[in-house]
């Protein structure tokens, strides 16, 4: 693991092995890759839409954290984190099919017809791409609410960025 440029870094071989490593020589053409956060917990899931306009969190069904918008859920976890950290949140109709012939992306139970996917296991998706579905199921079930309430709500939060 190596910091260059503000960046933290893999080196393209065991550290043990790669000469370039240890004696802490990166240049441009050396083979690094960018080491990637995967996965979402509660603090990030909290930290991500916790302070979107209009949203509530609060527990359901026992244990599932559940994140609304004018009291439409559009994202519910674990509350303790348990089960892998699972996600299950609102998906557009037409990506709906297209996500869930993906690996590890699944119709949620109880909510499939309603367009909800299920991540079993976050952690094998990128901390980006997993915050920008979340982001889009906030404004799916924003754009249901009333003309009114959407109004009060304000501007929609900033679409996330991956970081190189």
């Amino acid at each position: 693991m190596r910091q260059h440029l503000g960046k933290t870094y893999e080196c393209c071989e065991a550290a043990s092995s790669c000469d370039d490593e240890q004696s802490g020589d990166f240049s441009e053409n050396h083979a690094m890759t960018a080491k990637r956060k995967q996965g979402m917990t509660v603090a990030q899931l909290d930290a991500l839409c916790g302070n979107w306009p209009g949203v509530t969190r609060d527990v359901k069904w026992g244990s599932n954290l559940v994140f609304s918008v004018g009291e439409k859920m559009f994202v519910v976890t674990p509350e303790d984190g348990g089960e892998g950290g699972r996600l299950s949140f609102k998906v557009e109709d037409d990506r709906f099919l297209e996500l869930t012939d993906q690996p590890g992306i699944i119709p949620a139970p109880y909510l499939a017809r309603a367009r909800w996917v299920l991540i079993a296991e976050p952690q094998r998706f990128d901390t980006a791409e997993l915050a920008s579905f979340i982001r889009d199921s906030y404004v799916l079930v924003r754009a249901k609410l009333t003309k009114k309430l959407q109004a009060s709500l304000g501007e929609l939060p900033v679409e996330p960025r991956s970081k190189p």
